[in-house]
C-alpha cells in the first residue's frame, strides 16, 4: 500500500465513522499514558504521538501538565476532530498531517509513542522507512512506547492486514540501537465489547 493509498483509506474512515464506531476508541488512553509518564523525565519532555488520529491521549497529556506535544497522523479529518474536541488548548499542540514513512522529523523527541500504527506496515520497505524516522526522531537516552496487536491478536483491522508482534520480535525488528526495557500485555475492549489482544513495549535509545 502506498502512502497516498494509506492516506485515502484513513481519511475515509475518519470522515465516515464516529468515535464509537471504530475499534481502537478509548475513553481512557491506558496503558499508553502510564507508560509515557514512566519514562518522561518531566513535563518538559518532548513527546510525539505517531498515528495519534483522534485519540484522547493528547487530551490526557495536556491535562497532566505536558506541554511539548506533537501528534502525527495521515488523516486531516482525524486531527481536526481532536482539535475541535480539545478546543483552545489544542493551540499548544503541534498537529502534523503526514505519513510516518515519508515524514521528516525536525527534532529528536524524548518520547515516541505509537499505539497501533506500526503494525499496519506489513511491507518491508514501509517498516524500514518507519524505523529510519524512529532512529532519527528519538534522542539518545530517549524512549519509544510502541503498542501492536499481540501474537494472538486480530489479523486485520479496519479492513487492512496487520503484522503481529510479541516484545521479543518487536525488539528484533526495531534493531540494536534500542534496548527493550519493559513490556506488558493489554486486553483492549472495543466500544461494542469485543476483546483485542495487544502488547506494549518500552524501548530505550542507546
Amino acid at each position: 500500500m502506498t502512502a497516498s493509498e494509506r492516506q485515502s483509506h484513513w481519511q475515509t474512515v475518519y470522515l465516515t465513522k464516529g468515535e464509537q464506531q471504530v475499534s481502537w476508541s478509548q475513553a481512557d488512553p491506558q496503558p499508553s499514558l502510564r507508560l509515557i509518564e514512566s519514562v518522561a523525565a518531566g513535563h518538559d519532555a518532548a513527546i510525539v504521538d505517531v498515528g495519534g488520529g483522534a485519540s484522547r491521549l493528547v487530551d490526557a497529556l495536556l491535562a497532566n501538565g505536558f506541554h511539548d506535544v506533537a501528534v502525527l497522523d495521515l488523516s486531516d479529518a482525524a486531527l481536526a476532530n481532536a482539535r475541535q474536541r480539545i478546543g483552545a488548548a489544542s493551540d499548544a499542540v503541534r498537529w502534523i498531517a503526514g505519513d510516518v514513512t515519508v515524514w521528516q522529523p525536525r527534532q529528536a523527541f524524548d518520547v515516541w509513542h505509537d499505539r497501533a500504527a506500526f503494525h499496519f506496515l506489513v511491507e518491508e520497505d514501509d517498516r524500514a522507512a518507519y524505523l529510519d524516522r524512529l532512529h532519527r526522531g528519538v534522542r539518545a537516552g530517549g524512549h519509544a512506547v510502541i503498542g501492536t496487536f499481540a501474537l494472538d491478536g486480530p489479523e486485520q483491522c479496519s479492513g487492512l492486514p496487520v503484522r503481529r508482534y510479541d516484545p521479543a520480535s518487536l525488539s528484533r525488528t526495531i534493531g540494536p540501537e534500542f534496548e527493550l526495557i519493559a513490556a506488558e500485555p493489554h486486553r483492549h475492549a472495543t466500544p461494542w465489547g469485543a476483546a483485542q489482544s495487544f502488547q506494549f513495549s518500552v524501548l530505550r535509545r542507546k
